[in-house]
Order: C-alpha cells, then structure tokens, then sequence
C-alpha cells in the first residue's frame, strides 16, 4: 500500500490550509498553542516537539507581532526585552526543520533583514480577495505560487470592527490563498512524491 503523505500546518488555528491539503490528498495536521477552530486533525501544543517527525510537507505561520515591521515603533523594547530575538529564532527553528519541503508566510517583517529575503511576496488579489496586503513567502523545495484569480478592489484589509481580538483575522490564511498552496504545493510535493510510472520491464 502506498503511504499517504503527511503535511504539519505549523502554528494555524483556523484550520484552512489544514483542510486544504486534506483534500488535496494528505494527512494533514495543524498545531498551534491554541485549539483549532474547526473539525480536523489538530495538536494543541509546541510545533517545535514535531518538526522530526518525518513529515513529507510544512507551512508555516508563525507569530509577526514581534517581527512585522507595521510595529516598527516598538522594535527597541522588543530587542531590549529579547522578544524580537526569540521570534526570530523560532522562524529559524522553522525554516531549519528537517522536512524535504518547506514554506513559510509572514507579513513584511525584519526576517527579510535579519535572516534572508523572501523568495516570493503575493498578494490577496492575486488569489480572489479585494485586498492588498504583502504576504511573504520563503520556500524550500517548492515553486512559486501561481496566481489563480486576480480581482478588482485592492484596498487595505480593516480591522477596526471585527470584535476583540482583531489579530486572528489578521492571522487567517486567505481562503484563496489556503486552496492555491494544497492544490500548486501539495500537487507538486505529491507528484515528486510518487514520481512517472516506470514503464513495464518486458521478459525476453
């Protein structure tokens, strides 16, 4: 029997790259130190206890609020305190995991300075959402995503109105987005995967 491949979310809890890769073919797990907002195959703790897990595929989310540079204003208490540098090396932990494929999404932020420049920056217009938003991506293994529906609208997401804690909208994966990483990454990772088909050896 052929194994399924497995893919970690690392630090989602809305579940919707989770599902996307679900059914796109994988065994899919998020993780993250809050509950998964949906159904689905979820740990609730430290992503770092399962990066060697043997995992065919990662994307990882990890936390900017220390890291995105629309907070530049608080940079130096948050080096002074060392939260800046802890969260950078948490997306070191990340970006070194010893999975074959890797990608990591985060907002413009000092990981482009202060370890390497994203391979690719997208946008949610370019996935089927009105918005702009810089959303950076570093890839390991992987191609560039594809855009898959460009749309008019192009404002800034608000999030002045959407109830007490704000930032977990803003720490959502796009829908748009969350079905073009399973269907371009995880259908490239599953054809590297399994490869062509050998043709049949004929017996003389």
């Amino acid at each position: 029997m052929t194994k399924r491949p497995s893919a970690l979310v690392a630090c989602e809890f809305s579940g919707r790259v989770r599902d996307a890769l679900t059914r796109a073919g994988f065994y899919a797990v998020s993780c993250d130190l809050l509950p998964s907002e949906t159904e689905g195959k979820h740990i609730q703790g430290d992503v770092r206890e399962l990066l060697d897990l043997g995992w065919d595929l990662m994307v990882a989310h990890p936390p900017y609020a220390d890291l995105a540079v629309a907070g530049a204003r608080h940079f130096a208490a948050k080096v002074a305190d060392g939260r800046q540098g802890r969260a950078l090396g948490f997306v070191r932990t990340l970006l070194d995991a010893p999975i074959r494929f890797k990608a990591l999404e985060a907002p413009r932020s000092v990981i482009s300075s202060r370890i390497r420049k994203p391979d690719q920056i997208v946008q949610p217009w370019m996935f089927g959402h009105g918005e702009r938003r810089e959303i950076h991506l570093w890839l390991h293994n992987l191609p560039l995503l594809q855009p898959t529906r460009l749309v008019e609208g192009r404002a800034r997401p608000s999030y002045s109105a959407t109830g007490p804690e704000p930032w977990k909208n803003r720490s959502r994966t796009y829908p748009g987005l969350a079905h073009a990483m399973a269907d371009q990454w995880g259908g490239y990772v599953l054809a590297q995967l399994t490869g062509p088909t050998p043709p049949p050896t004929l017996e003389a």
